[in-house]
């Protein structure tokens, strides 16, 4: 294990006196229909149920964004949903989420932007305690399963290709990040 790598976007300073809001939520894109409260509750679930340590960082944000930061890490130039940046051995990191591209998928399914945001959480949760979907041989999607099971979730997004659903209108794909 290497030195530390300086993750894409870190906020931890902005925390120090908002201790009850781990994992910290930064919204560059505001939207009546999340609460922050409730979304770094549900992470705070999230990252327990996935055996996560160390801090999570989560940046909502729009289309533009998160393609730049896809090209930048995975050389892809389109946008995605969600998007993993691990900061070590499964120890936090940041996780990056379309706003645009989630109420996309949230209307496509039926459910609303809140429990789509929750499904993206949850992937990018799993994404950086170590799983990776496209090389596990199908283990990341049981687990997937069963803690969208036990934190209340729909169908999440391995399961919605699996049944050639795509995961998003850009056909994007939900990544875990590898930088060192």
């Amino acid at each position: 294990m290497g030195e530390p790598r300086a993750l894409p976007f870190s906020f931890s300073s902005c925390i120090r006196g908002r201790p009850e809001l781990r994992p910290v939520i930064l919204e560059r894109r505001k939207t009546k229909d999340l609460s922050r409260l409730a979304l770094a509750r549900f992470a705070n679930k999230a990252q327990r149920a996935a055996g996560l340590a160390g801090e999570v960082n989560i940046l909502l944000t729009g289309d533009s964004e998160i393609q730049r930061l896809n090209l930048q890490f995975r050389r892809k130039d389109k946008p995605t949903d969600v998007l993993s940046f691990p900061s070590g051995e499964y120890e936090g990191g940041d996780i990056a989420i379309s706003l645009r591209t989630a109420r996309a998928q949230a209307d496509e399914i039926g459910h609303d932007l809140l429990t789509e945001v929750k499904v993206l959480i949850l992937h990018g949760m799993l994404h950086l305690a170590g799983h990776d979907h496209e090389t596990d041989r199908g283990q990341m999607l049981k687990l997937e399963r069963r803690l969208r099971a036990r934190l209340n979730l729909p169908a999440g997004l391995i399961e919605r290709s699996a049944i050639g659903k795509p995961p998003s209108p850009a056909n994007g794909k939900a990544a875990r990040v590898r930088t060192r």
